[in-house]
């Protein structure tokens, strides 16, 4: 049965370069755009190689899938953070069916990151605007209209959405759809991937999946399952690692503590079980048998 395409929307940013703190607002380095036409044209032919791909993921031709969809991304203009978060998801999605767990979690990481940005600009956007309306509001001299009761009681109850307001509802959906797939991508790879690090952020990243109330039936079942099997995985993971690092200190003291006649095996560290916390106990003849 072919594979359905892992995403039909649109693509992900090359990262703009972030301020330095000492930089100056009015220095500072803005994207430079496209003009209309042309940033027209670019989305264009980015999409037709986005479709290129998606028939390509339908068809499990992944590897071929992941070129085309880097075509898709590096002709779309850099700016456009959702299309190129859209782009980097399903390159995510495309590694994940390879079980390239690494650069899944890469992609993924991509995605999201276009994402806040996107998010950070929308949210700045608006306070400007409302601001602007505030200014505005406040400069004009309004008459008070005086309303009978009969009317008052007739008036809509509630202020109908505007258009813009509709727009950026949209938006914000599409956002958080597809962060919903590039986190469900992303701590799929990394639990694949394993090791107490991966596994403590799988764990975090199917933690904010649970709050997310966009997720089908299907993915909140395994947002929840993982919720359960990812602990005492993490926790293995964690007594491994650190049982590995305590070996490899050991090995390095004994090293240094060859020459004055002493080993590791002279110092012991002792748990105190109200605190949890160690001390470390010297003893000249080794550990007590």
């Amino acid at each position: 049965m072919a594979s359905k395409s892992p995403e039909t929307r649109e693509a992900e940013p090359d990262q703009p370069k972030a301020e330095t703190e000492n930089q100056d607002p009015e220095e500072s380095i803005v994207p430079e755009k496209f003009p209309p036409e042309e940033e027209a044209s670019l989305l264009e032919e980015s999409n037709d190689k986005k479709s290129e791909a998606n028939a390509l993921f339908s068809s499990a031709k992944y590897d071929n899938a992941i070129t085309k969809y880097e075509e898709a991304a590096s002709v779309c203009p850099h700016y456009l953070d959702y299309e190129l978060a859209v782009l980097k998801s399903n390159i995510a999605a495309c590694h994940l069916k390879l079980e390239q767990w690494k650069e899944a979690i890469k992609a993924a990481t991509d995605s999201i990151d276009g994402l806040g940005r996107l998010e950070k600009a929308e949210a700045s956007q608006k306070r400007s605007e409302e601001e602007q309306q505030k200014k505005y509001t406040e400069q004009d001299e309004v008459e008070e209209e005086i309303v009978s009761s009969g009317a008052q009681k007739s008036a809509p109850a509630a202020k109908e959405e505007t258009l813009a307001e509709a727009v950026r509802r949209k938006q914000q959906d599409d956002i958080l759809r597809i962060r919903a797939k590039a986190l469900m991508r992303r701590a799929r790879a990394k639990s694949e991937l394993g090791g107490w690090s991966n596994l403590a952020s799988a764990e975090e990243d199917y933690k904010i999946l649970s709050t997310m109330e966009n997720l089908s039936v299907a993915d909140r079942k395994i947002v929840q399952t993982q919720l359960r099997t990812l602990p005492p995985r993490t926790k293995a993971a964690q007594e491994k690692e650190m049982s590995e690092m305590w070996g490899k200190l050991k090995d390095l003291g004994n090293g240094i503590l060859k020459p004055f006649g002493l080993s590791t095996e002279n110092f012991q560290m002792v748990k105190d079980e109200k605190t949890g916390g160690y001390s470390m106990n010297f003893s000249q003849n080794g550990p007590s048998q």
